[in-house]
């Protein structure tokens, strides 16, 4: 690995030089280490660029960690990537991807990921993207696919800090029986950034459940986007809510939508779009800190970076 990518690793997944347990790193649309776990393999796919990650049924309290870094201009990987996660397992999937450019031409990631959720199996699935340098467009633009058998649950937390000029995040989930998803995106743009994020959830199955949260800065002239559709098919709860705070020029388009094909389906949306209060920025003043300080202890504790 090149020093770049050491220092991506170091933000995106809390690398300290090594990881403990099953790890695949993608540096330059190329593997640049590989470590597969008594109860977690990790193969290449054999028909498109991307890995395999098989859970054993029962596996409790591992983490397998799949970061991919671009770190030179020109390069716009694409991989796909799929996970069998058996059922009655308990584990903790860090994904984490960066974007590095100093020279004039752009780079680019784009992860197509599908979940297949294996009943009573709890995943938390941990991403976060970051771009750097001081060269052209950086963008990544993540695809998730989520199938949830029954009761098994998928909780997704989901960061992007600002450096990443173009993003597209897409994510769509069909639930079995008492399945659960739960989703936590946390978005800061500044500059003429962009970033747009689509979710559709699908409540097939009897008392499966779906809350979706977005909070997100949008600084400089950037722009954002929010869409979410929550479909109730059968019995099932739904809630979908954005929160966004504007700061300058920024602007946030917000769209939570619901769909109820089942008339004892429970759906709920909100959103929440506006600036930081004054007073809250004053009553920090007044403990020392300056406005701009202020300003950014009350949005960091907003998207809880």
């Amino acid at each position: 690995m090149n020093n770049i990518t050491q220092d991506i690793l170091k933000t995106v997944s809390d690398y300290n030089g090594e990881f403990k347990g099953a790890y695949n790193i993608r540096e330059n649309s190329e593997c640049a280490g590989r470590k597969s776990s008594d109860n977690i393999t990790i193969e290449n796919k054999k028909d498109k660029p991307g890995i395999v990650i098989t859970v054993k049924p029962g596996t409790v309290g591992e983490t397998v960690y799949i970061p991919a870094c671009v770190t030179m201009s020109n390069i716009f990987d694409l991989v796909y990537n799929d996970f069998y996660i058996g059922e009655n397992s308990d584990v903790t999937v860090v994904a984490g991807c960066g974007v590095h450019t100093d020279g004039s031409g752009d780079a680019g990631h784009n992860g197509i990921h599908r979940f297949f959720v294996g009943e009573n199996a709890n995943v938390l699935y941990k991403e976060k993207h970051i771009g750097t340098g001081s060269g052209g467009k950086k963008s990544i633009d993540p695809v998730t696919e989520c199938e949830l058998k029954s009761n098994a649950t998928l909780t997704m937390d989901t960061v992007q800090i600002s450096g990443v000029d173009r993003s597209h995040r897409k994510t769509s989930a069909k639930l079995e029986s008492g399945a659960k998803l739960i989703i936590r995106e946390n978005i800061m743009t500044d500059g003429d950034e962009v970033a747009d994020t689509d979710f559709v959830v699908e409540l097939n199955g009897e008392n499966s459940a779906a809350d979706v949260i977005s909070r997100s800065v949008a600084k400089g002239n950037s722009k954002q986007s929010y869409v979410s559709n929550i479909i109730g098919n059968n019995v099932s709860k739904g809630h979908t809510e954005c929160d966004a705070i504007l700061v300058d020029n920024g602007v946030v388009t917000a769209s939570p939508q619901l769909t109820a094909n089942n008339c004892d389906s429970e759906l709920i949306h909100e959103a929440a779009i506006g600036k930081i209060a004054g007073e809250q920025i004053l009553k920090l003043m007044t403990l020392g800190l300056t406005e701009k300080e202020a300003e950014e202890t009350i949005i960091n504790g907003f998207i809880g970076m």
